[in-house]
């Protein structure tokens, strides 16, 4: 897996231009009208009224992540099975918010890994989950080939937007299947390889763009000794979803 992999990446990309366009919109209306019809305004209020409308963006965008987030992986867990106690691992976690929704999930009997390879992410994750004081919730600084997870910790692991990014696959997705559990779950959202996204360096050339076909990753999990449970091909952002069992 490459520096910078992770949910912020490939999703801001996507999705992040149209997920609260119309909010947004006419929030920016708003003020836009406000500063027409006040053409008299001093250019201190009119600063004040910009750093106002950035703030009120911010916000209304961060709210409308953090909603998402909480709504996919509550589709995750119902289809992987997670229940109070569970063992989770969100593997390149970037910023956290699918770790801190997951936490929510698995409660507080529960825990959840967050690995990232990305030493300023991996930094911030670390402040964001101290600052939150969640003692459940374990950060580790994973390798290119390796999850640095411990052998046999997790009930379920997950991986979103990020498998594409993985530059040595073999090793990794064996280190994936060691660290899982007998009968632990591993889940892949990924999409398929599409046009107007840059290419992802150090892949393997199989890949066909920036993306990754789904028979190629169930070809490759299946090498590593992993069992294909359910297919999902209608997630959100034009992803799929795909089970695999540790048997």
């Amino acid at each position: 897996m490459r520096a910078g992999a992770g949910h912020s990446g490939c999703a801001a990309m996507m999705s992040m231009a149209g997920s609260c366009e119309s909010g947004i919109e006419r929030i920016a209306r708003s003020f836009s009208d406000l500063l027409g019809k006040r053409a008299n305004i001093s250019m201190k209020k009119k600063t004040l009224l910009l750093v106002g409308l950035a703030c009120v963006v911010t916000a209304v965008f961060a709210v409308q992540v953090r909603g998402e987030a909480a709504e996919e992986v509550k589709r995750l867990a119902e289809l992987m099975g997670w229940k109070a106690g569970t063992v989770a691992a969100d593997i390149g976690a970037g910023d956290g918010k699918y770790t801190f929704a997951a936490v929510e999930r698995v409660g507080a009997s529960g825990k959840v890994f967050a690995t990232e390879i990305d030493a300023k992410k991996l930094a911030e994750l670390k402040e964001e989950v101290a600052r939150r004081k969640l003692a459940n919730v374990m950060v580790v600084e994973s390798k290119e080939a390796e999850t640095n997870l411990p052998a046999g910790c997790c009930d379920a692991i997950f991986l979103r937007h990020v498998y594409h990014h993985l530059t040595k696959p073999v090793e990794f997705d064996a280190s994936l299947a060691r660290s899982l559990k007998s009968g632990g779950r591993l889940a892949i959202i990924d999409f398929a390889p599409r046009a107007g996204l840059e290419p992802v360096e150090g892949v393997p050339s199989n890949r066909g763009g920036h993306g990754i076909p789904q028979k190629i990753m169930i070809e490759e999990l299946t090498a590593a000794g992993l069992q294909v449970e359910k297919i999902v091909n209608d997630w959100p952002e034009d992803s799929y979803f795909v089970l695999f069992v540790k048997r």
